[in-house]
């Protein structure tokens, strides 16, 4: 069975005349995941292609930064990470030991992410200060130094005065305090015109 997108409106593109920012339009688009997106799973499923998604009810923490683009602006990170996967596979990581790409997962993996942000330029230094990364950065890290993680630097800032990040680690789309808390932190900024 094919899962497919659940039709949600269009977050709003301007603020009277003026159009949104990019951060706040990404920031948004990954918020309002929160309590919809209630459960982890990574299992494998089948997906439509382009804009395909398991039920928005579920996911992982790459299905946040999927989900926050296309609601964002019409971006369909699995159609751009399999069109470049098929151009560039070597360029890939081997992790999975696909001969192919497969349209169906490449995009819901934290390391083709990575590997496709740093073939569009979007990687960036790591601020020198938890309070030096900007709303709209995308956020990788290894939990336990092994697992990939990935999340969206928010436009809202904790008590401490550095950004939450939005994500689903385990329990559903979350807006915690975890930036410098894990190990292999890394930081993309894969901004689209509006």
């Amino acid at each position: 069975m094919l899962a497919s997108t659940l039709a949600l409106p269009l977050l709003p593109k301007t603020f009277g005349e003026r159009p949104l920012p990019f951060p706040v339009r990404l920031s948004k688009a990954a918020r309002d995941q929160i309590g919809v997106t209630r459960s982890y799973d990574g299992a494998y499923v089948r997906l439509d292609y382009p804009m395909g998604d398991v039920d928005r009810s579920t996911g992982v923490c790459t299905d946040v930064i999927i989900r926050a683009y296309r609601d964002a602006f019409d971006v369909d990170l699995q159609k751009l990470v399999h069109e470049d996967m098929k151009t560039a596979f070597a360029d890939y990581p081997k992790i999975w030991g696909l001969r192919r790409p497969d349209r169906n997962i490449d995009h819901r993996r934290v390391p083709n992410l990575e590997r496709f942000f740093e073939r569009h330029g979007a990687d960036l230094p790591l601020p020198a200060s938890l309070d030096g990364w900007e709303p709209g950065d995308l956020y990788t890290m290894r939990l336990g130094g092994r697992l990939p993680h990935i999340g969206i630097v928010s436009n809202r800032l904790t008590p401490a005065g550095h950004p939450y990040v939005i994500h689903n680690i385990g329990a559903g789309t979350q807006e915690e305090d975890i930036l410098g808390k894990f190990q292999d932190e890394r930081r993309f900024r894969y901004e689209v015109s509006i």
